[in-house]
C-alpha cells in the first residue's frame, strides 16, 4: 500500500507530473503561431492588398489636389472636406442619399416581413408563391434595370397604361425630378425584397410551435401573437437585416447608372454615384477620395448608433 504512494518526500517540491504542458511549451507555442499564420495569412494578405491599402491611400489622397492620373500634387489639408460641405450640389446629393436609404430600408423590411408572414400560411399553392417571393435574388442589376425602364416608359410602360386606364395625369417617372428618386426607390426595394423575405421567412420557420399553441389556448389573438411572440424572438434576425439593408442602400450604384445616370437635375445623384463621377468622369481623384472617406464615416457612425440604440432591444 505504501509502495504505491508517490515518492516525493518534500511537500513543497512540485510534482513533475502536475507541470502543465501545451501552450506553456515553447515548441507548442511555435506550432500555434505557425497554424495562425497558415490560416490567417492568406486572408490578411488579400485584405491588405484590396481593402486596407486602398483605404489608407484614399484617406491620403483626400488631403491633396490630384492630377488626371490620380497622383497627389498639392497638399491642401482639410480644404477638400470644408469645400464639400459648402457645395450645394454635394449637400443635395447628401440629402437625397438619406431619403433614399431611409425609404429603402423601411419599405424593404416591412414588405419582406409581410411576405414572410403570408408565406407561413397553410394555403393551397403557397410553395409557388414562396419561390416567387424570393425570385428577385437571382436577377442581376442590368436585367432589373431593363425591366423597370420598360415599366416606367411614358408611352408603353405599365404605369403609363394604368394612368391612361384610370384617366390620371401621365408621369414621366425617370425624367421628372420629383419622381425619379421614387422610381429608383421602388426598383431597389423590389430587388432587395427576395433576400429580405428569405431571411425573415427562415427566422419565422424556426420559432417553436408550442409557444403559439399555448397562446391559442390562452385566447391570444393572431395580431398579439405576432407582436408579442414572433417579433421579439426574431429580433436578432431583424437587426441583422436592418444593418445589411442600410449598408447596401448606401452603396447603391448600378441601378442609378443604368436608369437615370444621376439625373434629372441631380435628383438621383447619390453619394456613391457622385464619387464615380468625380473620379472617373471628371478626373478629380482628390475630391472623390474625400467623398469616399465621408461616406465611410457616415456608414460607420450610423451602424454604431444602431448597435448602441437598437442592439439593447434585441432579445438573444
Amino acid at each position: 500500500m505504501l509502495e504505491s504512494l508517490p515518492k516525493h518526500t518534500n511537500p513543497e517540491e512540485p510534482s513533475k507530473e502536475l507541470v502543465p504542458v501545451g501552450l506553456n511549451s515553447a515548441t507548442e507555442w511555435r506550432k500555434d503561431r505557425l497554424y495562425v499564420a497558415l490560416f490567417l495569412g492568406p486572408s490578411l494578405l488579400i485584405l491588405s492588398v484590396f481593402v486596407f491599402w486602398p483605404m489608407l491611400k484614399t484617406m491620403y489622397l483626400s488631403l491633396f489636389l490630384t492630377d488626371n492620373f490620380g497622383h497627389a500634387s498639392v497638399f491642401v489639408g482639410f480644404s477638400n472636406y470644408l469645400n464639400l460641405f459648402k457645395n450645394p450640389a454635394y449637400l443635395s446629393s447628401l440629402g437625397a442619399t438619406f431619403v433614399y436609404v431611409i425609404a429603402v430600408s423601411i419599405l424593404t423590411i416591412i414588405l419582406g416581413m409581410v411576405l414572410a408572414v403570408v408565406a407561413q400560411q397553410h394555403l393551397k399553392g403557397i410553395r409557388f408563391f414562396r419561390t416567387l417571393f424570393s425570385s428577385t435574388m437571382g436577377i442581376s442589376v442590368s436585367v432589373a434595370a431593363i425591366f423597370w425602364l420598360f415599366a416606367f416608359n411614358p408611352s408603353v410602360g405599365v404605369f403609363a397604361q394604368i394612368s391612361q386606364a384610370l384617366h390620371l395625369p401621365e408621369i414621366n417617372w425617370l425624367a421628372d425630378p420629383h419622381f425619379a428618386l421614387l422610381a429608383i426607390i421602388m426598383t431597389t426595394v423590389w430587388m432587395n425584397l427576395g433576400f429580405t423575405f428569405l431571411i425573415l421567412f427562415g427566422a419565422l420557420q424556426q420559432l417553436p410551435s408550442s409557444l403559439f399553441e399555448a397562446a391559442e389556448i390562452a385566447g391570444v389573438s393572431k395580431t398579439a401573437q405576432f407582436f408579442k411572440i414572433s417579433l421579439p424572438l426574431i429580433s436578432p434576425t431583424l437587426f441583422f437585416v436592418l444593418i445589411v439593408t442600410l449598408i447596401e442602400a448606401f452603396k447603391s450604384f448600378g441601378l442609378i447608372d443604368l436608369m437615370t445616370v444621376g439625373g434629372p437635375n441631380n435628383a438621383t445623384n447619390l453619394l456613391v454615384y457622385r464619387v464615380y463621377q468625380d473620379a472617373f468622369l471628371n478626373g478629380n481623384y482628390g475630391l472623390a477620395s474625400t467623398e469616399s472617406v465621408i461616406l465611410t464615416a457616415i456608414i460607420a457612425a450610423i451602424t454604431l448608433i444602431q448597435f448602441k440604440l437598437l442592439g439593447k432591444r434585441v432579445s438573444y
